[in-house]
């Protein structure tokens, strides 16, 4: 009895902890990345999967693989502002093969010292459920600089 208490405890606190920024968002698609950078003037190229970005600097050093282990310094934000995410200066390290499927393919864009802007549809970032404060259908924007491929 004792363990299901503590189950039952244990799911309420995580679905209490992992409330929506808003509960009433809705899905965002292209048309909303295209105005996004429409209103912030920013010139972006679209991959083949759907991934906008903004090189605006593309560094000099190393560029990583899809399973290269590398440090980023970051900030994530939703199309509408609301920081969910963001690294120190130093960023973190981790591995390309780890990350949603934006920042595998976003990251290998640069070379270290690499700068720019990823702007990751959800089908490449958290799809339709979401995770954590990041509703379901939304588009990702991150800062990103690559500090190194380690």
């Amino acid at each position: 009895m004792k363990s299901y208490l503590t189950l039952f405890i244990s799911l309420f606190l995580v679905i209490s902890c992992s409330k929506k920024i808003d509960e009433h968002f809705e899905a965002q698609t292209e048309a909303d990345i295209i105005q996004y950078l429409e209103d912030n003037n920013l010139n972006a190229t679209r991959s083949d999967s759907g991934l906008y970005y903004v090189i605006n600097n593309e560094g000099t050093g190393e560029r990583p693989t899809s399973n290269s282990n590398v440090t980023v310094a970051y900030k994530g934000y939703l199309l509408d502002g609301t920081v969910f995410d963001q690294s120190d200066s130093n960023g973190i390290s981790i591995g390309l093969n780890q990350v949603i499927a934006g920042w595998t393919e976003g990251i290998q864009l640069f070379k270290e010292g690499g700068e720019g802007i990823l702007l990751i549809p959800s089908n490449l970032g958290y799809g339709s459920n979401g995770s954590g404060p990041i509703p379901g259908g939304a588009v990702l924007v991150f800062d990103i600089e690559l500090i190194s491929v380690n």
